[in-house]
């Protein structure tokens, strides 16, 4: 039966294998769970029922991602896309049931834009070189968050005191430097960097479940050297009490979203959504060996037909915008080529769901799962190779978006940028020829982006 739903033998993997890589896509990206509701809990949204839609999104998104798609990537709420929900509209005084309409709209648009083929014919628009860059800024952008979540780096501002920072720029100006090493003396960080290490050593002599069992030692030792909270509790039921979905479930607001005046968020969260997921299919594609000669996604479209339909769902439960997560290049590099892994992942959100008070202290061990993010963008700098670095119209396009992705902390922005930069630069070389209508039409939005949406 697996065999006829996911055809796993012919994809080259085993059942054990695809199990393996959904367990260790859900490790790397189950921290959503905690972070998500937090973020939107600025918005107004109660963060017990958040905490509820969030895994519901990532058990819906990763079940159709798997049984729709056939392809190892896990779904769930955007990082980047919950922080524009919850503070890059706050100061327009938008309601969050108005947010939660956006998002829904948003899916809605995907979801006719896919329907017709305009979203493929857009992602196959984009050059070789440009998407293989995608898959390079995608990863140095994981092995940034990494190095932040377990402390190597850290803010230039972190360890001054808290009366300094407060007061503005009158007292702290901008630094010159916006990060630094971070203490090499805290034990967390020495593990962090152990782990890493390890999870590299394990790659180097190819162990399966190289990363999740780089993970599980790393988690291990922490809390056995007392670097973990006891949980407050183990089981909770879900749909009942603090963790009802009725206060946010249904309670968008879509009619208000249909203004005039709106067109700008909705033209944002659209293109921060849309590339978002271009990126990751692209990105984790790369990782997995799935990109053809020309560097497209063979049938994206079911991907991101499913990404559509998420998108949809979270508006309605009462969460923000969704789709594929860059972190299932965890699962991939484990292995993972089918569905199947996508619904191990589906499979273990859902029972988290009844573990939340058990799970929410795990989230908090970045020192075990920042070096996974680490050692993945490592092994995503291969597709660097593929950038046509003797051609600088294909080279400083592909610059600009990995720069941008990662200095700006935003994957979206990255793409946008690039995607603008690469239209002008062969049209200054004389080479409009080599154009096609897509990367016009992806270089006019990404400007409109920029004059009229809300960057941030």
């Amino acid at each position: 039966m697996l065999e006829r739903l996911f055809k796993v033998q012919e994809r080259g993997s085993t059942v054990r294998t695809e199990l393996l890589g959904g367990a260790t896509t859900f490790v790397t990206m189950a921290y959503i769970i905690v972070v998500n509701p937090a973020i939107l809990s600025f918005a107004g949204i109660p963060v017990g029922p958040s905490t509820v839609a969030t895994i519901l999104t990532a058990v819906f998104g990763s079940l159709l991602m798997g049984l729709i798609a056939n392809r190892p990537i896990a779904v769930a709420p955007y990082m980047g896309e919950n922080a524009f929900i919850a503070f890059g509209l706050a100061a327009m005084g938008i309601g969050w049931q108005l947010r939660l309409g956006a998002v829904f709209v948003s899916g809605a648009v995907f979801l006719l834009i896919t329907v017709f083929h305009i979203r493929s014919w857009l992602a196959n628009s984009v050059s070789p070189s440009l998407k293989h860059s995608f898959a390079v800024g995608i990863g140095l952008f994981l092995a940034f968050i990494g190095l932040y979540e377990t402390g190597i780096v850290m803010s230039f501002v972190a360890g001054m005191p808290v009366e300094a920072v407060a007061r503005g720029a009158k007292v702290l100006p901008a630094p010159d430097v916006p990060v630094k090493i971070g203490n090499l003396r805290d034990p967390q960080v020495l593990l962090a960097i152990a782990g890493f290490l390890l999870i590299c050593v394990l790659l180097y002599r190819q162990v399966r479940g190289a990363l999740l069992l780089g993970i599980a030692v790393t988690a291990g030792l922490g809390i056995a050297l007392g670097f973990g909270k006891a949980p407050t509790g183990v089981v909770a039921t879900p749909f009942v009490g603090e963790y009802s979905l009725a206060p946010i479930a249904g309670q968008l607001d879509i009619a208000g979203v249909l203004r005039l005046s709106f067109l700008p968020i909705l033209l944002t969260l659209f293109l921060m959504s849309f590339l978002d997921t271009l990126g990751t299919l692209v990105g984790v594609g790369a990782a997995g060996k799935m990109l053809d000669e020309k560097g497209n996604f063979p049938g994206i479209e079911r991907p991101m037909m499913v990404d559509a339909l998420t998108c949809m769902f979270s508006g309605a439960v009462g969460t923000s915008t969704s789709g594929a997560y860059i972190e299932s290049a965890t699962g991939i590099r484990e292995g993972a080529r089918t569905g199947l892994a996508a619904v191990t992942t589906a499979a273990l959100f859902a029972v988290s769901l009844f573990f939340i008070p058990l799970v929410t202290p795990l989230q908090h061990l970045r020192y075990a799962y920042g070096p996974a993010l680490i050692a993945v963008g490592v092994l995503m700098m291969g597709s660097v190779r593929n950038i046509q670095f003797d051609d600088m119209t294909e080279l400083v396009p592909s610059f600009v978006t990995v720069m941008m992705m990662i200095f700006t902390y935003n994957i979206a922005n990255g793409l946008t940028a690039g995607l603008v930069v690469y239209p002008l630069l062969k049209l200054a070389a004389g080479r409009w020829r080599e154009l096609n209508a897509g990367s016009v039409v992806l270089a006019v939005l990404c400007l409109v982006y920029y004059i009229f949406g809300q960057v941030h």
